[in-house]
């Protein structure tokens, strides 16, 4: 009887993985709801608000992300939003009137569209696939990887699906 020799192809086949979550932002985002400084959550009164700002320890936002929303079905006036953008520009790292899942989202793909990715120039670069991150990053690592890699795919080493080949480079 003969020995079948099996050969493993994933370590041959010279294929890098790129995980997106590793340019996942470290920490979540905060949010800064308008609606605590609110009279009965509707309704914002300039001279009540300004004092409800002022009262904030604006340092638990340091060096943090801070999405600014309102969470009540108020109308809130532009100049609202800028008193606070001015607030938190001396302590935040970034804010934006969005979610905090959204900025999330936001600062993910900024990591990944930000990043030096020359090294898998002429690669073949699988994109490994994950529940955990949003479609949007995904066409931003394809857009991104698109002018540098031989090919692109997604799924796991194994058995990825075949997304592009970059005729340019083969």
């Amino acid at each position: 009887m003969s020995q079948e020799i099996f050969i493993n192809k994933i370590n041959g086949n010279e294929m890098v993985t790129v995980d997106l979550l590793d340019f996942k932002p470290k920490e979540k985002s905060l949010l800064f709801d308008i609606k605590e400084g609110l009279f009965m959550e509707l309704l914002l009164k300039e001279k009540e608000f300004r004092t409800f700002l002022s009262k904030i320890n604006w340092e638990i936002f340091r060096d943090k992300y801070v999405a600014i929303g309102c969470t009540s079905d108020a109308i809130v006036p532009m100049w609202a939003y800028m008193v606070i953008a001015d607030k938190l520009s001396e302590v935040a790292s970034g804010y934006a009137y969005s979610t905090p899942e959204q900025l999330d989202i936001d600062l993910w793909r900024t990591n990944i569209l930000s990043t030096d990715f020359n090294h898998l120039f002429h690669q073949k670069v699988v994109v490994r696939q994950s529940q955990q991150v949003p479609p949007e990053l995904y066409i931003a690592i394809t857009s991104k990887l698109k002018p540098l890699v031989r090919t692109l795919m997604y799924g796991e080493a194994g058995l990825p699906k075949v997304i592009l080949k970059n005729k340019k480079l083969e």
